[in-house]
């Protein structure tokens, strides 16, 4: 097994992807202190006034003591009960706003996977000396080092504030109950704050420093790298899917050189092609573009912006789209229906300068094998 020191590759993109499908995903649980304290503190702030009704109409409701219930003293759980869900009517909601707040700060920081192998039982983290391993890896001693920090800034500043206030403290014993009670939630709210303040900050460096961490330890070592090469360059899935998607943004590019082309061919929606032909360079047109539906539409739309000829025809636009690649001559068994195009074309050039009648659309024949839909109904 090879060491730490010699894994110094940064971690790839399918080792990292498969690290998610693992359930290995930084986590910032500074992030989710943050969330819970400054988003329930704000929750509550926002909706104080409304929680402050709900919770006197629950302790009316679950402290009512009348007549009727010295009578029945089985009327107690019905008013306790009442009490509970005027309760849970303003906990619920908030409580639920919380998560989804926690969620999508989760979802923002990529510390979100889906995945049950976590859940797997690993026989090799249940040995002593991997537990020491983590015990005093790097992780935990950071953990450790965070956690001395927050409680150090706390304590000094708690002292501070105590130390600063021991009269108004003690004044507190002499005056109106209301006015007291205002004073102290005040003194919450600015403990609370400074708590808050003081998370912030260490949520600040945590996050990028468990992005860190996270690649740190999913390095790999150059044998790792050139053996997951060898193995994603000898799986044949992946070689098709990686050739299929260099040929999407090929075809994408190639929308661009539309404006030089001869003539668009397209069926109706699903299929286009531009075609262009050289007398000079080239021995057969050549295909400078071609895509399947919202890639043909927008092959369709720049040849009209560029006033170049868009043609219907089916079954050519299919077996051209099937048969050619991008900047290579169209085969041999569609050179006649081609040239009937490119004829329509020059013809159109020519009525459109003055110098001859407006022909009419042709409608080429294709060899009925080349038409990948052919004996399947029409696209």
């Amino acid at each position: 097994m090879e060491s730490t020191q010699d894994k110094s590759q940064p971690a790839t993109p399918r080792r990292l992807q498969k690290a998610r499908e693992q359930g290995q995903v930084p986590r910032a649980r500074d992030l989710t202190h943050l969330v819970v304290l400054g988003g329930g503190l704000g929750l509550v702030w926002v909706t104080l006034p409304w929680g402050y009704e709900r919770a006197r109409a629950a302790l009316r409701a679950g402290l009512r003591f009348d007549a009727a219930t010295v009578r029945e003293p089985q009327r107690m759980l019905q008013h306790l009960a009442d009490g509970a869900q005027l309760a849970l009517g303003y906990v619920l909601p908030l409580g639920l706003a919380l998560i989804a707040l926690v969620v999508l700060a989760l979802v923002a920081a990529r510390s979100v996977a889906f995945s049950t192998h976590p859940l797997a039982l690993d026989w090799s983290k249940l040995g002593l000396i991997s537990g020491l391993k983590r015990l005093f890896s790097r992780q935990q001693l950071f953990e450790v080092l965070k956690l001395l920090v927050i409680t150090a800034c706390l304590a000094a500043i708690g002292a501070w504030y105590v130390g600063t206030h021991v009269e108004a403290f003690a004044s507190l014993l002499l005056r109106p109950l209301d006015a007291a009670l205002a004073q102290a939630g005040q003194w919450v709210m600015l403990g609370v704050s400074a708590l808050l303040a003081v998370v912030l900050l260490v949520a600040a460096v945590d996050v990028p420093l468990q992005q860190y961490l996270y690649r740190h330890n999913l390095r790999m070592s150059l044998q790792e790298v050139k053996d997951e090469f060898k193995e994603t360059e000898g799986n044949p899935q992946i070689k098709s899917k990686r050739r299929q998607r260099a040929r999407e943004i090929a075809h994408s590019r190639s929308v661009q050189r539309v404006p030089a082309a001869d003539v668009v061919v397209m069926n109706p929606t699903h299929y286009a092609v531009a075609l262009r032909y050289d007398e000079a360079t080239m021995s057969a047109p050549h295909v400078i573009a071609k895509g399947a539906d919202l890639l043909a539409l927008r092959i369709r739309d720049m040849a009209r912006e560029h006033r170049v000829p868009v043609l219907q025809a089916p079954m050519l636009a299919r077996a051209l789209y099937a048969h050619t690649e991008l900047d290579e001559p169209v085969p041999a068994a569609l050179f006649a229906a081609v040239a009937q195009v490119l004829a329509y074309v020059y013809r159109l050039r020519a009525a459109l300068r003055g110098q001859g009648p407006m022909p009419k659309p042709p409608r080429p024949e294709v060899p009925p094998e080349l038409d990948p839909l052919h004996g399947r109904g029409p696209r």
